[in-house]
């Protein structure tokens, strides 16, 4: 009764969350006595065997075409099949967007009870009890599992990456894959350096840059640092930028390493979704701007004269000017 860990795959590559849930799914299985194994679906142009150094042993991988394009429903449908057909009792996945949409959904065709935005390993001392956030990060939550079989949605960049060496063994899966409900008419790619959710570090502005005219200098921050591009709502909301850059509680949450704010004061609203961020850098010429009281660094500034010059300081201790 292995621990079942979903491998997120997109457009043939493993996303970057994936790294994070194996290493906790092989934790996890380390405490409960077990081994921790993967499940693939779709195709993909990676060798898996080299997950292995993130100390899970088997992947199950489920080869379909249906699979390459992501449905929710479909995909629910085969992980459930995977995971009885193994007597999983613990499937782990990463509480990004396509975990959000199947964990739940799984939940229910397994009667499984569910904790999303975990942030830390299960205490199994007393029961199976799951620390989470609650209240958009500004506080946190135990909860306790009592169901036979349990589903966790790691928060993204809540647990630290490990490699332990090994290479795992692809193990091929004959899981039935009902057909689509969904037609794709047509997809529309997002375009970027560093896709924003996977990003490690994330340079956003917001209205105190008076107009989109003068984003460039956001984008050569953000070139020079390899970083991704965001922006408050009222940016996006503006047509300033486009809102898949949209940070916040009604946009993307994410939680990068570093997140580095020019011109934007730090409304609950935004501030809810950026505040897991490990490192979070303010850069506003109003000293009274409320995101000053959340920023682990703050610079009060005027960002036309600062963010060039911090860009410059940037590129040349890159060797880069």
């Amino acid at each position: 009764m292995p621990v079942l860990v979903f491998i997120d795959v997109a457009e043939g590559h493993v996303k970057k969350a994936s790294f994070e849930v194996l290493t906790y799914g092989a934790d996890l299985a380390k405490q409960l006595g077990t081994t921790a194994e993967g499940v693939v679906l779709g195709s993909t142009e990676e060798d898996l065997t080299v997950l292995g150094k993130y100390g899970v042993k088997k992947i199950h991988q489920v080869k379909n075409s249906t699979l390459d394009h992501f449905d929710s429903q479909v995909l629910t449908n085969v992980i459930a099949q995977v995971a009885q057909a193994l007597g999983a009792k613990v499937v782990v996945f990463s509480n990004n967007v396509d975990g959000k949409a199947i964990a739940p959904r799984l939940s229910v065709r397994l009667k499984a009870g569910l904790v999303s935005g975990a942030v830390g390993i299960p205490d199994t001392s007393n029961g199976f009890v799951v620390k989470k956030n609650v209240f958009s990060g500004k506080a946190f939550a135990n909860v306790s599992l009592t169901t036979d079989v349990k589903i966790i949605a790691l928060s993204p960049n809540a647990y630290k990456v490990q490699e332990t060496g090994g290479t795992a063994e692809i193990i091929p899966c004959n899981a039935t894959v009902p057909a689509s409900r969904t037609k794709i008419t047509a997809i529309n790619k997002v375009s970027g350096e560093v896709p924003l959710t996977e990003a490690e570090i994330v340079v956003s502005a917001g209205r105190g840059l008076k107009g989109p005219e003068n984003w460039g200098m956001v984008e050569d921050l953000a070139h020079a640092l390899h970083a991704a591009l965001a922006c408050s709502r009222p940016v996006a909301d503006a047509h300033w930028r486009p809102h898949n850059e949209h940070v916040g509680q009604t946009g993307i949450a994410i939680a990068p390493n570093l997140y580095i704010a020019i011109g934007i004061s730090g409304a609950i609203q935004h501030l809810a979704g950026v505040n897991r961020s490990k490192v979070i850098v303010v850069i506003n010429k109003d000293p009274e701007a409320p995101f000053f009281k959340a920023a682990d660094y703050g610079i009060v500034g005027d960002a036309f004269d600062v963010v060039p010059k911090l860009t410059d300081a940037v590129k040349k201790l890159k060797g880069t000017s």
